[in-house]
């Protein structure tokens, strides 16, 4: 009986051992910062701080977001770390190939995080604001253009989204290439609750807004 109760607390040991390997494996090896911005989040008049790494081992060079909150004692302590908002430089679907994008760009100021990034034919600006212990998306701005020539000219159609995610007010603006004309105007509201936290946003959420 002894001796079966010590395999049975050996086999636990090994299974915790293992689950505690796999939690290691699942953070992966970020290791090389690439992102730094500092600036009040929490409205407490002390320094913040987000930082984007990129995992180099990993083939396909998957970033992470981590947003350190300050605390009454000055210390940052880690509020928010997330894999899915920042698209792998080489994602599996690519089969091995460069996405194409430069890694998004991180701003604080006047108390919103915002984060720029490239998308086809454009870029868009997402806005975060710390609101009961979340960061919520509030703003979203969006710059593409109908081009498939690779360049732009007189007769590109530029257009501008804004969507205000607090008022659910979604506003299109079509402009041909430096004209300052406005073709076309589109408006509509489209209200969603509850807005979404920047720990569950995924980068392909951009195909949303």
């Amino acid at each position: 009986m002894r001796n079966i109760y010590l395999c049975l607390s050996f086999l636990l040991i090994l299974v915790q051992m293992n689950l505690s390997a796999q939690g290691i494996k699942n953070k992966g090896n970020y290791n090389c910062q690439v992102r730094e911005e500092k600036g009040d989040l929490n409205h407490d008049g002390k320094m913040d701080k987000i930082i984007v790494k990129m995992d180099t081992i990993n083939e396909t060079r998957p970033l992470i977001l981590q947003i350190f909150l300050s605390q009454p004692n000055g210390k940052l302590t880690l509020a928010v770390s997330s894999t899915k908002i920042i698209e792998p430089q080489y994602p599996v679907e690519n089969q091995g190939k460069f996405n194409g994008y430069q890694i998004p760009s991180f701003f604080i100021e006047k108390g919103i995080l915002t984060m720029w990034s490239e998308i086809k034919g454009g870029n868009i600006t997402y806005d975060f604001k710390y609101h009961n212990g979340n960061f919520e998306l509030i703003r979203v701005k969006k710059l593409t253009n109908n081009s498939t020539k690779g360049y732009t000219d007189e007769n590109t159609i530029f257009t501008e989204t804004k969507f205000n995610l607090i008022t659910g007010l979604r506003t299109e603006t079509d402009e041909t290439s430096g004209s300052g004309k406005t073709l076309a105007k589109r408006k509509k509201i489209v209200l969603i609750r509850p807005l979404p936290k920047i720990q569950d946003f995924k980068f392909s959420d951009k195909n949303l807004y």
